[in-house]
Parts: structure tokens; C-alpha cells; sequence
């Protein structure tokens, strides 16, 4: 195939849509799915519903750097505040569960549930507490424990799994917006899965947050349980992410950007399915690219982002910060994220601190450029400057 027609149609920004590129490039679009196969597609342990090698196309668009960098950030709690509630509030959202945010905030800040609803938020809430302990590895039987304590201990009658069964006994159908087809047949479900764990365990060139967005993908695809598929889904691709060293995975917006992006993510799976209609392959690239663009680049519009956790730490080196300061500092990221608050609310929820200490630091990390102040009236709220 002609270089510089291959090279226009993979530029092409739909090109992973191929009902689309096969109307626009009719004379050459055989040639550049053939081109794909010989040259550019990269093979995965995992197959298709027909026994086929799952492919996707590598290095075709790079992860921002910058969003690397402050996933990789060390923490020394499990998770931020703020964004743990957004984690367990949008990846229920996702698929119309809808919870209060004051039920999640009470059940996190370690209030005991009242009802049915914080009895599941507090479930979720023990899910990310069990995927931030980095001493519980991606496994089956691990797999099965952080099912059963987010989703699988809520569920009645036949969507209950069987006991002794990791995974769902009989057919499923998935329906979720535009997104419609079968799960795989059950009786090989369990050997999905296994191939499935051994990948997330393999050692192999996969960049860490594309694998984890091919993991993600996976899970879904497979459907191995009959509800609550895609929360596990979005939990392992965090999970995965921590077990490979990423420790601020947890203190980002994660499934509030899938959230906000809820028709681009189902659109990415129907687009994989209707890709292999055309190609006969299930090639992951857009679910991947999906996942650049929307999520993993857009980490640090809504995070506090590396420049201003390097000028923190300016400060710390320089003597600047006290180790009370260091704890509020700490606990503003965490609680607030990038939220407004006000000094008499950071006095409540820190609760440790009077109400000249408080007044001090946030006057003080204003001077030093790492919050910001918004006057409303006689108010004022700071936020961390992003």
C-alpha cells in the first residue's frame, strides 16, 4: 500500500471508526486493514468470543507526560477524600445508581451505614480500601472478595453467584445505552478470566496505562458476572494501576471523567463491535484512545497538578512549612481536592486546629502560591491552585 495513503487514513481523525473510513477510502481501505495486520497491530493473550487474538494498535497516540507524573506521585494514605467520594458517587452514576453525596461523605468519614444505600456505599468504600493495600495482588480468588464486598453481597435471586462459583452460571445479556450484545457463554467464563489474571500479572512492554485500559476494556467485553460488571471493571483498572506503582491513582477524578464523557466510553465499545463486523477482529485501539484522550489527558484539569505539588515541596525543603501546616496541607488535598472551602469549614472538618491556625495557613500557602481566594461578599473561600 501506497506510504502516504496509509499514512493520511491512520492520521484521519475517525480512523478507528471503520464504517466511516471504509465509505471515505473505499478503493484503499482493505489495503490499510491488511497494512494494520502485517505491520502494526500488536497481538494480546486474550481472545475473542471465536478464539481470535485480541489486537491493538501501539504508540499511536502518547499519554501526557505531565499526567504520568502525578499519578506516580507518592501518598501516604490510601485514598484522597474528595476523590473517593467522586470515585464511588460518578462510577455508580455511570450506571443509574444514584447515591447521596452526604451518605457517601458520612459512610467515608467512618460512620456506621443506616440503610440499604450506605450499606452499598460503605461496600465500595471497602473496595477501594482493598485495592489501595497494595499487599492484595490482582487474583481470582482477590477478584472474587472485591466482587462480593462492592456488588456481590447486595445482589438477590438469580443475580446472586452460586456459591462456590467466582463467576456468573448461566447467559447474560448486556444493555447499556447503545451498547447490546451477549456475554460469553458461562462454561467459559472462568477460562477468560484466568487468561485475563495472567495478563494483568505478565511482565511485558504494554505500557502500564494502556494495559490498564485493555483490562478495563476486558472485563466488560466478557461480562463475567450477571451485575455490576462495569464498577469492577473501573475498580480493576485502579487496582492495576496501583499494583504498578501509579499511588495518586486514588486522588484523581477517574470514573468522574468516564462519567462526564459517559457517551464517548459506551461509544468506544460499540465501536469496537461494529469494527469487527469489517475487519473479523476485536481490535481494542478505540477503547484505548478513548481513554488517552478522555480521561488519562484530562487528569490534570481537574487534579492538583504536579507544578504545584513541586512548589510544596520547594517549601518543605526550604524550611518554610510547619508540621502542623504539613497535616492541613495534607488534608486539603485529600478533603477538598480542588474544591473551594472556607477557613470555619476547614476548621470543622479538620477539626484539630483552632481558628488562628487555620487563618494562618491558608494567608500563608496564598503567599506561597499554592491556594488561591475567591471573595463573595463578606466571604472568602480558598481552593488549591491547579
Amino acid at each position: 500500500m501506497d506510504i502516504k495513503v496509509f499514512t493520511k487514513i491512520l492520521k484521519d481523525k475517525h480512523f478507528t471508526n471503520y464504517q466511516k473510513m471504509q465509505y471515505k477510502y473505499e478503493e484503499d481501505f482493505d489495503s490499510f486493514l491488511q497494512t494494520l495486520e502485517d505491520l502494526y497491530y500488536k497481538t494480546l493473550p486474550l481472545s475473542d468470543f471465536d478464539g481470535k487474538d485480541i489486537v491493538f494498535i501501539e504508540n499511536h497516540a502518547a499519554v501526557n507526560q505531565s499526567a504520568v507524573k502525578l499519578l506516580l506521585q507518592s501518598q501516604d494514605q490510601h485514598y484522597g477524600f474528595k476523590a473517593a467520594e467522586d470515585e464511588i458517587v460518578a462510577t455508580s452514576a455511570i450506571e443509574s445508581i444514584d447515591f447521596s453525596r452526604d451518605s457517601v461523605r458520612k459512610i467515608l468519614k467512618g460512620m456506621a451505614p443506616k440503610d440499604e444505600q450506605e450499606n452499598r456505599i460503605m461496600g465500595l468504600k471497602s473496595g477501594l480500601e482493598f485495592i489501595a493495600d497494595t499487599t492484595n495482588k490482582i487474583t481470582e480468588e482477590n477478584l472474587y472478595k472485591l466482587y462480593m464486598m462492592t456488588v456481590g453481597n447486595f445482589l438477590t435471586g438469580d443475580d446472586r453467584l452460586k456459591k462456590g462459583k467466582l463467576y456468573r452460571h448461566d447467559t447474560v445479556y448486556v444493555v447499556s445505552d447503545r451498547v447490546e450484545h451477549s456475554g460469553l457463554d458461562y462454561k467459559k467464563v472462568p477460562k477468560f478470566m484466568k487468561s485475563l489474571i495472567a495478563f494483568a500479572n505478565e511482565e511485558d512492554a504494554i505500557n502500564d496505562l494502556i494495559k490498564a485500559a485493555i483490562i478495563h476494556f476486558y472485563i466488560a467485553f466478557v461480562h463475567p458476572y450477571f451485575d455490576g460488571n462495569g464498577r469492577i471493571a473501573r475498580l480493576v483498572h485502579l487496582w492495576f494501576l496501583i499494583q504498578k506503582g501509579y499511588q495518586s491513582a486514588l486522588f484523581i477524578p477517574f470514573s468522574s471523567q468516564i462519567e462526564k464523557s459517559r457517551k464517548a466510553y459506551y461509544d468506544a465499545y460499540t465501536t469496537i463491535e461494529e469494527n469487527k463486523k469489517i475487519s473479523g477482529k476485536i481490535d481494542v485501539t478505540p477503547f484505548v484512545m478513548y481513554f488517552i484522550n478522555n480521561v488519562y489527558n484530562k487528569i490534570n484539569e481537574a487534579s492538583t497538578t504536579i507544578e504545584t505539588l513541586s512548589v510544596y515541596d520547594d517549601a518543605v525543603k526550604a524550611g518554610k512549612i510547619t508540621e502542623k501546616e504539613t497535616k492541613l496541607w495534607k488534608f486539603v488535598l485529600s478533603f477538598y481536592g480542588t474544591e473551594e472551602f472556607s477557613t470555619k469549614r476547614l476548621e470543622k472538618d479538620f477539626g484539630d486546629a483552632a481558628y488562628a491556625t487555620i487563618r494562618g495557613f491558608v494567608l500563608k500557602f496564598e503567599d506561597l502560591g499554592l491556594l488561591s481566594s475567591v471573595k463573595y461578599g463578606p466571604r472568602v473561600k480558598y481552593k488549591v491552585i491547579k
